[in-house]
């Protein structure tokens, strides 16, 4: 291969950049051309690849966000689209293409594989949502972010001896409200792994009015859907005038965190290096601290799993 591309899709995740500049650097290191496509597969499709240099990556590996942009695109999703995008690619000269992203990103780097063309993905989503790898490019920074806002909002509800319900992302996958509530001394974590018992969340907050605590922290992820329920269920049972603050999009930016950047680091250049050396159609995880590969598709296939025994350590530690 002598021409490769990369592109960013779906929710942007801190690390993103710092991927890209290892995918440009390792390119040019390894003689090969490369170029970057702008706004994920709808740029794809509509033709917006620029072609990049070292000097065309420098000063990002710190930035959050992602300098391609990111978009979705419902026309990707349909067989003239991606017949499309891969016309575009050849056109270009492309040989190969690095897709960063969660997993509708990585179902679109399998379909342009099935069609011939030759794909690696990286996982980039602050949701750390897909099994197959134990931390996503992002997880971390999202994580470290949480806990930025949860010592603030200390602050203030120890000055008003109330407790707040922290809402943070995570859809299907609580692992930002598990970590940030686990190393942010939360007093409760809901996750959607897991049902809600609104007695036993009762019976951590009164039993921390009676040992003196001044404030009380609820960590509760999106997906949940709980919030406002919770909040309500508070004051009518326990006569709790609980506050909710939504972190949302906030968790998203900010500058990666030292293990965002090394991960996504090393993630580029290995995607880099599997193309070079021919292999396609497969996603690079991270397991037990070594990197490695699968197929995109056993990769989807691997549903996500509740960290059992970091559940039970909030269990132990909040009492």
């Amino acid at each position: 291969m002598k021409r490769l591309a990369v592109l960013t899709s779906g929710g942007d995740a801190p690390g993103m950049n710092a991927a890209i500049r290892a995918i440009v650097r390792a390119s040019v290191y390894y003689n090969a051309e490369i170029y970057g496509v702008y706004r994920g597969y709808k740029g794809l499709m509509e033709g917006e690849l620029v072609h990049m240099d070292a000097a065309s990556v420098g000063d990002i590996v710190h930035k959050g966000g992602t300098i391609l942009k990111s978009a979705r695109s419902k026309a990707f999703k349909t067989e003239e689209g991606r017949s499309k995008a891969v016309e575009q690619l050849n056109a270009f000269g492309i040989d190969g293409l690095v897709v960063i992203g969660g997993d509708g990103s990585f179902m679109g780097a399998e379909k342009l594989n099935e069609l011939g063309f030759p794909t690696i993905a990286l996982p980039g989503t602050i949701d750390n949502d897909l099994n197959y790898t134990d931390y996503s490019i992002g997880f971390d920074t999202a994580v470290n972010t949480v806990l930025e806002a949860v010592t603030k909002i200390r602050d203030t509800s120890t000055s008003h001896e109330k407790a707040t319900i922290i809402e943070v992302m995570g859809r299907n996958c609580g692992d930002i409200a598990l970590h940030a509530g686990v190393s942010g001394g939360a007093e409760s974590i809901i996750i959607p792994e897991e049902p809600v018992d609104t007695a036993e969340v009762i019976a951590k907050l009164r039993k921390g009015q009676k040992q003196g605590k001044e404030h009380q922290i609820i960590m509760l992820a999106e997906g949940a859907n709980q919030a406002q329920l919770l909040q309500n269920e508070l004051l009518e049972r326990a006569e709790v005038n609980a506050r909710v603050s939504v972190l949302g999009f906030i968790q998203r930016g900010g500058d990666p965190t030292g293990r965002d950047r090394i991960l996504a680091s090393k993630m580029g250049v290995r995607a880099v290096e599997m193309l070079l050396n021919g292999v396609s159609n497969h996603a690079v995880g991270i397991r037990h601290d070594k990197l490695y590969e699968i197929p995109i598709a056993d990769a989807l296939k691997e549903e996500k799993q509740l960290d059992e025994e970091m559940y039970k350590l909030t269990q132990i530690l909040s009492i």
